[in-house]
């Protein structure tokens, strides 16, 4: 099989690319820079030019499958850029990879597209769940959006499906590696102690959907996939710190309501005065990591035999040095949690 990947230099892609490389399979991935090439032909893939930003057409090689994980995401900033490269720049790739000859198109979503605007708690979400096109969270817009676009160019011959992970964990995710500094330097605080569900998906359970999917499931369908597990927003940091030799029980905590109105007046500060980056608290970041979010993956695993069978106790082991305190220390909180590794546009 001849699958493109996009993102390839993130989280995600860059574990996802020598798996099909792996099997056989011809992989390319989109770049945009010459350490990009580097980085992707090291993966074992052949690096194709181009760039979700830009809205120049995609010249895509001939391939039989595209996997679509980049994305544009950031807690705060103007919506323009989110629409520009995470709806504008799907549309095209869709289009370029229908004339490539792709037969499959997999889209990795968000599962946050369905939290809605004040915030009420998602438990046990389905795909019956409405999303938020309008959402305040420009990038949870930008997603909802893209999603819709992705499901609606299915058709005979060109089948599409996106997948809605969770939280997205895993060695080198970017939340891990600036744990210790966010921990160390008081700039952690829960909200609501973080005695919440709170859903998450491994890397290597998204990558095992990602594979599932490209041999079956319903065009035009999403799935949600997730761990298997079930846990707190509490349960996991304090996972995530335990590995790293931390506690987390001298961490602080503020109310929801609290937390949306710091994060509501960091963004107009932060809005006003052009600074670059996130604020240290946004509203879009409390959404999506203060309140309770559960879903259900039933879906995926009757119609793509998706079994998360990466566990959690598996899933902490994989860290190794990945987030080392001596790595973590060089970078803050706020920066590390800029770029998703699905949002690695490379």
């Amino acid at each position: 099989m001849r699958i493109l990947v996009t993102g390839g230099t993130g989280l995600l892609g860059g574990r996802l690319i020598p798996k099909p490389v792996e099997n056989g399979d011809q992989v390319f991935a989109l770049a945009r820079s010459a350490s990009s090439h580097a980085k992707l032909r090291a993966l074992g893939a052949f690096p194709v030019e181009g760039d979700l930003e830009s809205e120049a057409p995609l010249s895509l090689p001939s391939v039989d499958a595209v996997v679509h994980a980049a994305a544009l995401f950031r807690f705060s900033g103007p919506r323009e850029p989110f629409f520009k490269t995470n709806v504008e720049g799907t549309a095209r790739l869709l289009a370029s990879a229908e004339k490539a000859g792709a037969t499959t198109f997999v889209h990795i979503s968000a599962a946050g597209i369905v939290m809605d605007n004040p915030g009420a708690p998602v438990r046990n979400a389905d795909e019956s769940a409405p999303t938020f096109p309008n959402h305040f969270s420009a990038y949870l817009a930008s997603k909802a959006r893209a999603e819709t676009i992705v499901l609606a160019a299915n058709k005979l011959g060109f089948r599409t499906l996106a997948l809605r992970p969770p939280a997205l964990w895993g060695p080198g995710d970017p939340f891990s590696r600036a744990l210790p500094q966010a921990i160390n330097s008081g700039q952690f605080a829960f909200v609501d102690r973080g005695d919440y569900a709170f859903a998450t998906c491994h890397v290597d359970n998204v990558i095992e959907a990602i594979q599932c999917a490209l041999e079956r499931g319903e065009g035009g369908r999403a799935y949600f996939i997730a761990d298997p597990e079930k846990q707190t927003f509490r349960e996991f940091v304090a996972s995530l710190a335990n590995v790293q030799g931390l506690s987390i029980e001298k961490l602080r905590s503020i109310p929801y309501w609290l937390a949306m109105t710091l994060g509501r007046l960091m963004d107009a500060v932060w809005a006003i005065a052009r600074k670059a980056g996130d604020p240290p608290v946004s509203r879009s970041m409390m959404r999506m990591i203060g309140r309770e979010f559960s879903v259900n993956d039933a879906a995926a695993r009757r119609e793509l035999g998706y079994a998360g069978r990466t566990s959690r106790a598996v899933g902490l082991r994989s860290y190794g040095r990945a987030i080392s305190p001596e790595t973590s220390s060089t970078e803050s909180f706020v920066e590390a949690r800029r770029h998703q590794s699905l949002g690695s546009n490379s």
